[in-house]
């Protein structure tokens, strides 16, 4: 399936039916009097979070959604039929924005929540509703109020616990295949991994998702290889995982200062998650490089550096168990479908 995570859609909420112009006609009943009926309500536009999607994929192919238009009123003060509500269902972790791509009109992180965007229009009045005691039969009716429409922005968003960063080639796709069920691309060169990925990981008991995104160039945070729209797919998570190529022809403390660097720039909080940083393919160098370079990446500011192999597996479980202190007491994957989460359940966020 490919992968998309913006899109644009067109959508309009239903017109309420008109209403009803009727007279009583009954047997010895000479003037009965108006009985039409008010029409029905348009449907509603509504967006519904829903599992099993992660990808906007779908929204490429139809791209214009309208709501059902009211039924009409009839007579014996019958009202019309409402119309049926239009449910747009999307990737949780889906924004809903305004046709200028800033404005957040709605934001769907759980499952099954559900929020309506664009009302339908109301009935009209039938022509009973305008008797009064001046005009006793009225022939005079409401047309049905209009719906609403308008052209809005779909973007994904990704929900996942831990992220992972790094520059092109830092061997990330590796990393994701050794620890999660994930079938990523590998190649020994850059830009191997071209769109955004979930995988789940399950170390000591516990599980949760770790998103993997192409690798960032200076210059992402303000959309160098669309790198903008890469880094939003991080914004959710508790914790990132920095991974850093010790075989590279880029200094490790040069790499950290670059990601550090974007990460800052592209502001929304990035900055002040806690970062894990992993120094990778430490099966291609002697204990002596990585000793030295885990100390220049301490120096340049990284906390703590966690030495491993993606291709081995070699340092693995230190990293994982460093993750775990970030998750709540139970992830997305671990709680039933539908239970929120309990804030006061979350462990707080200390960055390095």
């Amino acid at each position: 399936m490919h992968f998309l995570d913006q899109a644009k859609i067109f959508i309009r909420s239903g017109q309420g039916g008109p209403g009803a112009v009727s007279f009583r006609r009954e047997k010895y009943v000479e003037y009965g009097g108006p009985d039409g009926g008010n029409g029905g309500k348009g449907g509603d536009i509504i967006f519904e979070a829903v599992t099993g999607l992660n990808t906007l994929i779908d929204f490429r192919y139809t791209q214009h959604f309208k709501a059902q238009r009211g039924g009409g009123g009839a007579g014996q003060n019958r009202t019309g039929a409402g119309g049926d509500d239009l449910i747009i269902k999307v990737p949780v972790g889906t924004q809903v924005l305004d046709d200028d791509r800033e404005t957040v009109l709605l934001d769907m992180t759980e499952v099954g929540e559900r929020k309506v965007l664009l009302r339908g229009g109301d009935g009209g009045r039938g022509n009973a509703s305008y008797k009064s005691s001046t005009n006793r039969a009225p022939r005079q009716q409401g047309p049905g109020w209009p719906g609403e429409e308008m052209y809005v922005w779909l973007r994904l968003k990704l929900l996942a616990d831990a992220g992972l960063v790094g520059l092109p080639n830092a061997g990330k796709s590796t990393f994701i295949n050794q620890i999660t069920n994930t079938k990523a691309k590998v190649g020994d060169y850059a830009f191997t991994t071209l769109r955004p990925q979930l995988g789940v990981v399950r170390h000591r008991n516990r599980e949760f998702v770790l998103a993997d995104i192409p690798g960032l160039i200076e210059g992402a945070a303000d959309g160098a290889g669309i790198g903008d729209r890469f880094l939003g797919h991080i914004e959710r998570c508790r914790v990132l995982i920095h991974l850093i190529d010790i075989h590279s022809e880029t200094d490790p403390a040069e790499a950290l200062q670059i990601v550090e660097g974007e990460l800052e720039a592209y502001g929304a909080g990035l900055d002040e998650k806690p970062r894990l940083v992993a120094l990778n393919k430490i099966d291609l160098v002697d204990t002596e490089l990585v000793k030295a370079f885990s100390r220049e990446l301490r120096e340049a500011g990284a906390t703590k550096v966690y030495p491993i192999s993606g291709a081995t597996g070699k340092g693995m479980d230190a990293l994982l168990d460093a993750v775990l202190e970030y998750l709540p007491v139970a992830t997305v994957t671990e709680r039933p479908t539908g239970e929120v989460e309990d804030e006061s359940e979350q462990k707080p966020w200390s960055p390095i």
